[in-house]
């Protein structure tokens, strides 16, 4: 890795709860989940992260729009539109997140991509702005910036309360361009093809032509890639980086096979900048051995960075790592498919290979369900269920899910808070607090759902009023884990209402929702037992100021959510 010029960088279910009240001891047991021990930090469990495409996101210096020989001569947002680091760190500055009540920031890979493009056929030429096409995994891409921008870039995240998780990859480098050469034979497999039949044909083979797929079930040393020394060597770090290597196989006894240095190079990220946690590209299609040593030895960089930072992020949580498995979700046709991915002829839980969850890839379809079906079987699954004491991550849209929920944003709002309410973690794809178009005309395949973020629409009407929505279901969501932490208590339907109470882990918090939209006049809301007799609560989104009775409130002029919380 590079360092700054000063000093080595260091900143680098499905039974139906009770429906009108809740007694305290049932409560109390329904509180009771998996063996805390087993169980994932409920900081995690409960998370709001916001995923952003770096590039797509916010530009600020456009004299880094156009490098390394890059054009914009692509198909239509097939090429790189300007979003960089310091368009980020302005963002986060300002509190665009902490207004949205996010934890954590999730980044597209910030890693050096391949500096030309692929003929993509009617696609066009598309070059690397995903960043999901690596070159080399010890710099930041130059499009993005440099090394001094992300340690800003972290550090300021951490200064705002902010975690950071960037996109890992372990899969397949970059595809050989007319800029960038093929990596060697004993670091990458050209054959077979995968089928996805089993697991070697999900596994050890090509995901694809255009890729080039590294040999992570290799234990033979190779080489260092040619064409990798003599950039090292031109950029003037050919020396630190061999002495680095060096340094990491003499203390892990590892041999130099590919899955090693990878390891290595990804570790660094965290060691060097004291990033909190990784989102893993491709899981299925790489050895769950390799993902379980990534674990440990990022727990060991972390620890590492920590003990050398005593200005680190308050609150220190265990390193974080959530996976894409593709197609595999907490439910499929609103039933249990279990937490373990079935490859065939092998079964694989993430959770044994270091995982702390894995996104639920199925939440847009999920969103088919009533809502109170849906938020019954959610609690059943992560509560007591396959899922219990895992963190897991719901979505509406994402950078590459062909069917993402109200692509047209229709409905957003209501989708706004099924997603917000939902038991798990909550990730937000930028934009979705504007209801940024998934449908962008002419585009083809997955560039419909990467345009960039339209700062002018956030001073529109239509997109202040969805942003303020998103801020009050975010602020409320941060601050009472035990909506995605929790167990989930239904008390009424008229409207619909429910609670949320978590004692865990030396967290007691408890809430109560109602989906108001449509009501008119004074609004009766059970809270059940969840509040004592007399308490004083505050409807989070409206701010108005109830006491209860009876195990009620009344809600003068209910707006189209109700969220109460103990008023302060």
């Amino acid at each position: 890795m590079r360092r700054s010029i000063v000093s080595r960088v260091l900143v680098i279910a499905l039974a139906a709860a009770a429906a009108v009240s809740i007694a305290p001891a049932a409560l109390h047991a329904q509180d009771e989940t998996a063996d805390e021990a087993d169980s994932v930090d409920p900081h995690w469990r409960a998370t709001t992260v916001y995923f952003l495409m770096t590039d797509r996101f916010a530009n600020g210096d456009p004299a880094n729009d156009q490098m390394v020989g890059r054009k914009r001569d692509g198909g239509p947002l097939r090429s790189f539109e300007g979003g960089d680091l310091k368009g980020l760190i302005r963002r986060i500055e300002q509190g665009w997140f902490n207004d949205l009540g996010v934890d954590a920031i999730w980044t597209t890979p910030v890693i050096e991509n391949v500096h030309g493009f692929v003929d993509e056929g009617e696609w066009g030429l598309t070059y690397a702005y995903h960043g999901y096409w690596p070159k080399d995994w010890t710099a930041v891409d130059p499009n993005l910036g440099t090394e001094a921008d992300f340690a800003a870039m972290v550090k300021a995240a951490h200064g705002k309360g902010l975690r950071v998780i960037i996109d890992v990859i372990a899969n397949h480098a970059g595809p050989e361009t007319p800029l960038d050469p093929r990596w060697p034979e004993t670091w990458v497999r050209r054959q077979p093809p995968c089928d996805y039949q089993s697991y070697a044909g999900t596994v050890d083979c090509e995901l694809s032509f255009t890729l080039q797929d590294m040999r992570t079930d290799s234990e033979t040393p190779v080489a260092l890639p040619d064409f990798l020394v003599a950039k090292w060597r031109k950029e003037g770090r050919l020396k630190r980086e061999l002495a680095e290597l060096d340094s990491f196989f003499a203390r892990t006894a590892y041999p130099r096979a590919p899955k090693y240095y990878l390891v290595k190079w990804l570790t660094d990220w965290v060691r060097d900048y004291g990033i909190d946690g990784f989102r893993v590209d491709t899981a299925k299609h790489v050895d769950p051995e390799l993902w379980g040593l990534l674990k440990r030895e990022a727990a060991i960089a972390l620890a590492d960075w920590r003990a050398l930072n005593p200005e680190r992020l308050a609150g220190d949580r265990p390193f974080y790592m959530v996976g894409e498995v593709f197609n595999h979700g907490l439910l499929a046709n609103g039933h249990s498919v279990g937490a373990a991915y079935d490859y065939g002829d092998r079964i694989v839980d993430f959770r044994d290979y270091g995982f702390d969850g894995t996104i639920n890839m199925g939440f847009p379809g999920h969103l088919q369900m009533p809502l109170p079906a849906l938020y019954r079987a959610f609690d059943a699954e992560l509560a007591t269920g396959a899922f219990a004491g895992r963190a897991t991550l719901n979505y509406l849209a994402s950078h590459d899910d062909m069917g993402p929920h109200d692509p047209s944003r229709e409905k957003h709002f209501e989708a706004a808070e099924a997603l917000m309410l939902a038991p798990g973690g909550a990730q937000i794809y930028y934009g979705d607090e504007i209801a940024r178009s998934l449908v962008v005309p002419g585009t083809k395949g997955d560039a419909t759902l990467r345009s960039v973020f339209d700062w002018q629409e956030v001073e529109t009407e239509a997109g202040i009023a969805m942003l303020r929505h998103w801020q009050k279901l975010g602020k409320f969501r941060a601050r009472h884990p035990a909506i995605g932490a929790g167990r989930h208590h239904e008390l009424g339907f008229r409207p619909y209402t429910f609670a949320r109470t978590l004692d865990e882990a030396g967290i007691a918090d408890r809430v109560v929702v109602a989906m108001t939209a449509g009501s008119e006049g004074p609004v009766t809301i059970r809270t059940g037992t969840v509040f004592a007799e007399g308490a004083m609560l505050r409807d989070a989104y409206s701010g108005e100021v109830v006491r209860v009775s009876g195990g009620a409130v009344q809600i003068a002029k209910p707006d189209r959510i109700v969220l109460l919380e103990a008023a302060p």
